[in-house]
């Protein structure tokens, strides 16, 4: 059966008569992609910001985390399954499906009652909140060929950017009002959502037209079932498994159910060959395995170190979450002004490579940095290190999945381009389990151990016979800790803010060690990384974009059916990827009109 080609929407493209696609074209579905990611990066500073006060208001705060788990769980695993189905039905259809999902569970989430309704909610923004990021990042892939495709990146970090500065901001805006156009405050978090999500909508509709090859295939639902068995008990034990201990009964059920959903779905995948949701294949592309090694121990490194980033400021240093949020705006600065920098060049010179190991290296140093920093450090050195660290995101995040998309096969663009961004997702999300369960069980001795060194100064025995220390209710944690000998809970530290300093700073003194030593572990994690990026082979960057490779290879298709009078074999070969990519002269860039 012969392969037909559509625009976005499903209507006929004609090859020959295809427009030329000018570099105001490529922004203007830029304009439409960065709206759609903006959705999902400013929904999780936002959420981030204002959780504790819709917990409160929820009457659940012990039940927070599983909004925040099932979010994470359903984004998680649609990740992979977007990027077969944009494969197999144009990468329009599914974006505007994701977007259009985000904003339902927005407007659910808007109407919560119940800690429960929120994270079943969370749930369902997170179905198409797995679809933003990598349908995004894949589209690029179609319409800019890889060796002109880093210099448009910068857009992209813009938005996150963007979001890390204003997701604060808004969500301690609206947490702070009680009422606000007759809703409680915090249900702007969500609602905010929706004008936004129509927006891109309306951009998405009208300028998103990538032309498409309707083929043959079959859709891996057992796959899909079976990477679900898998990975939720192992996402949900990631976050959780602090609170119920690691070789708890709950835990351990989680470990067994997660293993034996990923054996049987490494089974099916075997079975079902190239229209599997991960075709095993990939595998054999050296590129594609250091690629993705990379970026899940990136992702693990840097989510797992960045997540103790706005403790520290605000437990340590005593900033409000807005105050936090703006004090890492040194980060996303080295962020921006990295991947501008690493975009440009790697288009002038098509060399790549060098900016994850660089990045990589730049992160080792600035978390290496940070394991020094504690009560007494001055903002400006950790503003710096913070700027440290940004150069080494920057250097690292793009030019990763350039590297996979250039190293893969054209019409394999959307699976190719959603598994690299899944391991980074799964990377992210257990570092943070990891490092914030390392954080949390040294806590506690650190803690004791500085309070029995302090118990023998003068400062603290004049504190704790002070009656005006004694009077002040924000002490109270600390003396009846002391006095009846029992352990100090730290559940709920915001009786630090308030409390006598030298009786808080035994406290203070014990997170930023602990955190020392988290950060210490991060940046041994990130050695592997770099050890990965060092063994990923570097190919010659692709000159034509993912739609011009897949309507030459079309039209090859087409060539050969006439020549034999026979149809031409499905596409989608079981041959191992290859791994020096298509470098045919350069076709100019085109867009289905």
């Amino acid at each position: 059966m012969s392969a037909t080609v559509t625009t976005g929407d499903g209507s006929p493209a004609a090859a020959p008569q295809e427009a030329l696609l000018s570099h105001r074209q490529i922004l203007t579905i830029f304009a439409g992609l960065m709206i759609g990611m903006f959705l999902a990066a400013l929904d999780q500073t936002i959420v981030a910001t204002s959780i504790r006060t819709i917990a409160d208001d929820l009457d659940g705060l012990s039940l927070q985390a599983w909004a925040t788990t099932a979010y994470l769980i359903t984004a998680t695993i649609t990740t992979p399954l977007y990027g077969k189905l944009s494969d197999l039905f144009g990468r329009k259809p599914l974006f505007l499906t994701a977007i259009t999902i985000f904003v339902i569970g927005s407007i659910a989430c808007t109407f919560a009652t119940s800690m429960y309704q929120l994270a079943a909610f969370r749930g369902i923004q997170g179905l198409g909140a797995g679809g933003l990021f990598s349908l995004a990042l894949t589209i690029i892939g179609d319409i800019v060929a890889p060796r002109e495709r880093a210099k448009y990146q910068g857009y992209f970090v813009a938005v996150f950017g963007t979001s890390s500065v204003l997701g604060p901001l808004a969500g301690g805006f609206f947490a702070g009002q009680d009422q606000l156009l007759g809703l409680d405050g915090w249900r702007w978090v969500f609602l905010i959502n929706v004008p936004l999500g129509i927006l891109a909508l309306a951009v998405v509709t009208k300028v998103l037209n990538v032309p498409h090859t309707k083929r043959a295939h079959r859709i891996d639902w057992p796959g899909a079932v079976a990477l679900a068995v898998g990975l939720v008990p192992l996402l949900i034990v990631a976050e959780q498994g602090r609170t119920w201990g690691w070789d708890s009964p709950e835990a351990l059920t989680c470990y067994a159910l997660g293993v034996a959903g990923i054996g049987a779905f490494l089974a099916l995948e075997h079975r079902i060959g190239d229209d599997a949701l991960l075709p095993l294949r990939f595998f054999r592309s050296g590129v594609f395995s250091w690629g993705s090694v990379a970026g899940f121990v990136a992702g693990m490194g840097m989510f797992g170190a960045l997540a103790l980033l706005p403790l520290y400021l605000q437990i340590v240093k005593g900033a409000s979450p807005t105050e936090a949020g703006l004090q890492t705006l040194p980060l996303v600065l080295g962020i921006m002004s990295m991947s501008i920098l690493s975009g440009q060049v790697i288009s002038r010179t098509g060399r790549y490579k060098i900016w994850p190991v660089l990045g990589l290296s730049l992160m080792i140093v600035g978390i290496g940095l940070l394991s020094q920093v504690g009560v007494d450090t001055p903002y400006w050195q950790t503003a710096l290190i913070m700027v440290v660290i940004g150069w080494g995101l920057g250097g690292n995040m793009q030019p990763l999945t350039l590297a996979v998309q250039n190293a893969m096969p054209p019409r394999d663009m959307g699976v190719a381009t959603a598994s690299a961004t899944f391991f980074r997702q799964m990377g992210g999300t257990l570092g943070t389990a990891v490092f914030l369960s390392i954080l949390f069980s040294t806590l506690g001795g650190q803690v004791a151990d500085n309070f029995r060194t302090a118990a023998a100064t003068p400062e603290f025995r004049a504190a704790l016979a002070d009656p005006a220390v004694a009077a002040n209710p924000a002490n109270a944690p600390i003396l009846g800790a002391l006095q009846g000998g029992g352990s100090l809970s730290l559940d709920d530290s915001s009786f630090l803010a308030a409390a006598d300093p030298v009786l808080s700073r035994p406290i203070l003194d014990g997170f930023a060690e602990s955190m020392g030593t988290v950060f210490v572990a991060a940046a041994a994690v990130l050695v592997i990384g770099l050890i990965a990026v060092i063994m990923m082979k570097e190919l010659p960057l692709r000159t034509q974009s993912g739609a011009e490779a897949r309507r030459d290879e079309d039209a090859a298709d087409t060539a050969a059916e006439t020549d034999k009078g026979t149809p031409a074999a499905p596409p989608a070969s079981t041959d191992p990827a290859p791994e020096v990519p298509d470098t045919r002269a350069t076709a100019p860039h085109t867009v289905a009109g």
